[in-house]
C-alpha cells in the first residue's frame, strides 16, 4: 500500500468540517483512501457506493437513513450519481449540528469537479471543504524501484504504476481510456461520440504544453471552435486536462493571453501516443513537453491551499514555465528541463523581473542541488516539490 500524502489532510478536514468532498479522476485511489479512513473508525463509519444498486436502495428514504445513522461518518462514493442528495445533506448537517455533532459527518467522493463543486457549493455553503486526490506524485513514490522514470512513463494511476511490467501497464491504460470514452463519460450525461473525443484527446497529447489554438484544433476535428472549447471544458472537468492560465499584469509589454494546455497524467499521454517503453518516449518529440507536464503536476500537487498558478510568456519570447503566487507579494518562478546539464535563457530572467519572482528554480533530471547564474536554484524535481510543500 502506498501512503497518500493527502490522507493526513483529509483527517484534519474531517475534524474541521461536517462535509468533506474528495475529488479526483476515476481510478486515482479515492475509494481506497475512503476505505482506509472508514477502517480507522470501525463501526462508526458506513461506506455506500452510489453506483451499486443495493447501496442506492438503502437511500430510497435518505432523510430516514441519515437520521438513523447519526453519530457515524457516512461515505458516499460517486456522489454525482445522486445530485438530489445535496439539499437533503444540508438539512441533515444542520440537524446534527443542533444535536451537538459538528464535524466529520459526511465524506463525499466525486470524479467530475465542476458539477460537483456547483451542486455542493449551492447547497452546502459554509459546511463543506474540498480536497483533490491526484494520481500518484513523485514525492509519494520516491523510495520505490524505478522512481521518477517509472512514474513518468506509466503515470500515477495506482494500477498502472504498480503493474507487473510496462506491457501490463500500457494494457491497463489503454483499457482505461476506452472505458472512459465508452462508459464513464456517457454516465455523466455527456453526449459526445467516443471516436471524436478520442481524436481530441490524442490531439491534446500531441500538443502537450502548447498554447491553446482552438481554431487549429477545430479545423482538424471538423467542428467549430466553440465545440473545441466545450470538449476542453469536459476534459478539464473530468480532471484529465489542465488549463494553465497566463500571467497578466500592466507592465507595458504584450503578453500571451491564451492558456497552455496539459494532459495531467503522463501515462495516459504516452498511451494515447502509443509509447509503451521509456526508450519510445525518449525518442519522441513529446519527451520534453511530457516531462514538463509531469513536473508541473508534481509541483502543483504540493502547493499550499490558496496558491495561484500561471505561466508567463511575452510577445518577445520571454518565458517562464510556471509561476506560483503563494501570496500577493510572494511569487516563485520555475523552469523545467529534461536534461542533466540544464541552462536557462535570458528570457527566463527577464520574465522573473517582470513578475517580481522571489525565488527562481531550474528543475532538472539530475541529482545535485547547486546555485546557477542570476540567483537561480538548480534542483531535482523532488527538491522543488519539497520546497513548495514547506513554503
Amino acid at each position: 500500500m502506498i501512503e497518500r500524502r493527502i490522507q493526513s489532510v483529509l483527517r484534519d478536514r474531517l475534524n474541521q468540517f461536517p462535509v468533506v468532498a474528495l475529488l479526483g479522476p476515476r481510478q486515482a485511489g479515492k475509494t481506497t483512501l475512503a476505505h482506509r479512513i472508514s477502517a480507522e473508525r470501525g463501526n462508526k463509519a458506513i461506506y455506500l457506493d452510489l453506483e451499486n444498486p443495493a447501496d442506492r436502495r438503502r437511500l430510497d428514504d435518505p432523510d430516514a437513513y441519515f437520521a438513523a445513522n447519526r453519530g457515524r461518518l457516512l461515505v458516499l462514493d460517486e456522489i454525482h450519481r445522486a445530485p438530489e442528495l445535496f439539499p437533503i445533506l444540508r438539512g441533515e448537517v444542520d440537524a446534527r449540528r443542533r444535536a451537538g455533532e459538528k464535524v466529520g459527518q459526511f465524506l463525499i467522493l466525486g470524479s467530475a469537479a465542476l458539477d460537483l463543486l456547483r451542486q455542493s457549493s449551492e447547497s452546502l455553503a459554509g459546511r463543506i471543504a474540498f480536497l483533490e486526490l491526484t494520481p500518484l506524485q513523485p514525492h509519494e513514490i520516491a523510495a520505490r524501484e524505478g522512481g521518477n522514470d517509472k512514474l513518468w512513463l506509466r503515470g500515477g494511476f495506482p494500477d498502472s504504476f504498480l503493474a507487473a511490467n510496462d506491457r501490463a501497464s500500457m494494457a491497463w491504460r489503454q483499457s482505461f481510456i476506452r472505458t472512459y470514452l465508452e462508459r464513464d463519460i456517457p454516465q455523466f450525461g455527456i453526449r459526445v461520440p467516443a471516436e471524436i473525443l478520442e481524436r481530441f484527446w490524442t490531439m491534446l497529447a500531441h500538443a502537450q504544453g502548447s498554447i491553446l489554438n482552438a481554431q487549429r484544433l477545430s479545423q482538424s476535428l471538423g467542428v467549430n471552435w466553440h465545440t473545441v472549447v466545450h470538449y476542453l471544458d469536459l476534459m478539464t472537468d473530468l480532471l484529465l486536462a489542465r488549463r494553465l492560465q497566463p500571467w497578466k499584469a500592466n507592465i507595458g509589454k504584450r503578453l500571451v493571453k491564451s492558456p497552455k494546455v496539459y494532459l495531467r497524467d503522463s501515462g495516459l499521454l504516452h498511451a494515447l501516443l502509443n509509447l509503451p517503453t521509456l526508450d519510445d518516449v525518449l525518442g519522441h518529440p513529446v519527451a520534453g513537453p511530457s516531462w514538463e507536464g509531469f513536473a508541473v503536476e508534481g509541483v502543483l500537487s504540493a502547493a499550499p491551499p490558496g496558491t495561484k498558478a500561471y505561466f508567463y510568456r511575452s510577445a518577445a519570447g520571454h518565458e517562464i514555465d510556471l509561476v506560483l503566487e503563494l501570496s500577493a507579494s510572494r511569487r516563485w518562478a520555475f523552469e523545467f528541463k529534461k536534461s542533466t546539464a540544464p541552462t536557462v535563457e535570458r528570457g527566463f530572467h527577464v520574465g522573473c523581473e517582470d513578475v517580481k519572482a522571489k525565488r527562481r528554480f531550474l528543475v532538472y533530471t539530475g541529482n545535485a542541488v547547486y546555485p546557477g547564474a542570476g540567483g537561480v536554484e538548480v534542483v531535482p524535481l523532488l527538491d522543488a516539490i519539497r520546497a513548495v510543500e514547506t513554503a
